[in-house]
């Protein structure tokens, strides 16, 4: 017993000497020794080991992997860089060390899950209440469903871990892949549990059963679209069932500037039904986003700053509606300014070439690809934010997975279903909902590319765009395969160095550069490759290697 305790415990081990949760949640003690006799013997120590999955195990997946896959090879966010850029360019293969990185940091996720949901039941006193310990479970099991949905949405074809203990003590780590609907259907016993078990309110970060519901509509969304499915008909009505549950019951509502859901001081608002918990402090304990993308030290106040030269594509830019509110909260324009950083300076404003105003000699910020930079996720320096950033690229700000207006948009797409348009006027309620918080006029009729557009901007830079496209995959492939190739994802800007020439900070002092061998994308690389070095590990991953079906317990 001893032993096997070991195993089970050691990812919560790790997770409580890296103080995983945010100050939000409460402060967990440390542990000097860690037996089946003295752990779980209350409710506190139960929700100190699930506040565990929040942060921590997170981090290989959150700091690169979700937005190389998520933002970029959707065709929205402009990184040519290194093997981040591959993904950009769909060149990367399954060496790529962001890939893997992807793909362990879900599985180690998993496991944070499975240490408690297999082992906490056994090792909690008796003097807590059965109640408590089902509700740790739901916890565990929903975050379980959301590693499993990202793996099955990128990987299609992945091995179902219920039990790391079992796999570590009979060691025999040649799992073979199971097929993608048996994932699904494992996804969908973890949610159906989680939204049995999980509150109707907690403590603000935690998951309740507003977030497993949420997840089972996209879930059910997801399972719907493809059309030639039998039950895709059924999935379309409990995905509308599911959300219409969120939306009428849960006392949850859009919050009315949009601006305002993405602020540090609002982490764990009304509209985040599952957000990633992140601190200041250390490496992997805090969100990485701001030092990935935020263009200079004058925004960050130190030298974690490497998104010069990052911004939204060409082709996103001519997605964008004029007058759309959502944009300055997306990403910094010409004139744009921000009053939460640089306080101290009276604020920032962007300019696409910003010189020092006592050496116009010197440039402090250049110009990108496309003359623009991310704003989303950059909440400025440590005396800009109360203390919330710190080196080792950790800032203070949640990453949300799972919020409200996803939820309304759920809705409406299932709602449309295998139509080509819709009227239905709930549909249309909750769609128009969005767009007039943007500020954009309302519809009266709803096709799919109507909704692929309004999820593109709403969600743009949340790294979640790439499993819309996945749908539209579903639906209809050729149609996805020509949005994908018809994306002027690699347009960029250069300087025009004319006599007449217009001024560096505007538009028309730029000149359009058409791309000389545009990028193509083929039906293969809708599912991303297996990494090499699993695949070195277990043979029964290589691609030839058949996806079996998973036996359920």
């Amino acid at each position: 017993m001893k032993n096997i305790f070991k195993y089970l415990l050691l990812p919560l081990i790790l997770a409580f000497a890296s103080g995983s949760c945010t100050k939000e949640f409460l402060e967990i003690e440390p542990v000097d020794r860690l037996t089946a006799d003295n752990f779980f013997k209350t409710e506190g120590e139960i929700k100190a080991a699930t506040a565990s999955l929040y942060g921590f195990p997170w981090f290989d997946y959150n700091d690169k992997f979700a937005w190389c896959a998520g933002d970029c090879m959707s065709g929205d966010l402009y990184h040519n860089w290194d093997q981040e850029g591959q993904f950009f360019y769909f060149s990367f293969n399954s060496g790529n060390a962001h890939l893997s990185a992807g793909w362990k940091g879900l599985y180690r996720v998993v496991s944070y899950a499975n240490s408690i949901i297999n082992d906490m039941p056994r090792a909690a006193s008796g003097n807590v209440p059965q109640k408590v310990i089902d509700q740790a479970l739901g916890e565990a099991r929903f975050v379980r469903a959301m590693a499993y949905y990202l793996l099955s949405e990128y990987w299609g074809e992945v091995p179902i871990v219920e039990n790391s203990t079992e796999i570590v003590v009979s060691n025999d780590f040649f799992l073979p892949k199971h097929t993608r609907a048996s994932v699904l259907e494992f996804i969908r016993r973890d949610l159906e549990f989680a939204s049995q078990n999980l509150p109707e309110s907690d403590t603000p970060g935690r998951v309740t059963k507003w977030s497993a519901l949420g997840l089972l509509a996209k879930l059910h969304l997801t399972m719907a679209s493809s059309l030639n499915d039998p039950n895709s008909s059924q999935n379309f009505e409990l995905a509308r069932q599911f959300a219409a549950e969120v939306i009428n019951n849960s006392g949850l509502s859009l919050l009315p500037n949009y601006a305002d859901i993405f602020r540090y001081d609002n982490n764990n608002n009304e509209e985040s039904l599952f957000a990633l918990q992140w601190m200041e402090g250390s490496y992997a304990i805090g969100n990485s986003r701001q030092a990935n993308w935020a263009r200079s030290s004058l925004i960050t106040g130190n030298t974690e700053a490497w998104g010069g030269y990052k911004s939204m594509t060409y082709d996103f830019l001519q997605q964008m509606d004029g007058g759309d509110r959502r944009q300055p909260a997306i990403y910094m324009a010409i004139g744009d300014y921000y009053p939460e950083i640089r306080k101290n300076d009276g604020g920032y404003t962007y300019y696409i070439v910003h010189r020092d105003p006592n050496d116009p000699n010197t440039i402090l910020e250049n110009a990108s690809a496309t003359l623009n930079n991310l704003k989303k996720y950059i909440i400025g320096s440590n005396e800009d934010t109360d203390g919330g950033v710190s080196t080792g690229q950790a800032t203070r700000i949640n990453q949300i997975l799972l919020r409200l207006a996803d939820v309304y948009l759920v809705y409406a797409e299932a709602a449309l279903g295998a139509q080509e348009s819709t009227t239905d006027a709930t549909a249309l309620q909750y769609f128009n909902a969005i767009r007039q918080r943007a500020n954009l006029p309302s519809k009266s009729s709803l096709t799919f590319m109507d909704i692929l557009k309004e999820r593109r901007i709403e969600f743009a830079l949340e790294s979640i765009n790439w499993f819309d496209i996945k749908r539209y995959y579903y639906r209809d492939p050729a149609g996805a395969m020509g949005y994908l190739n018809g994306m002027e994802r690699e347009v960029t800007y250069y300087r025009d160095t004319g006599p007449n020439a217009a001024d560096e900070n505007s538009i028309e002092g730029y000149v359009i550069q058409e791309p000389t061998t545009p990028i193509t994308i083929n039906e293969s690389q809708m599912w991303l490759p297996i990494p090499s070095a699993e695949v070195v590990s277990n043979p029964l991953l290589a691609p030839e290697e058949p996806a079996v079906d998973y036996t359920f317990k």
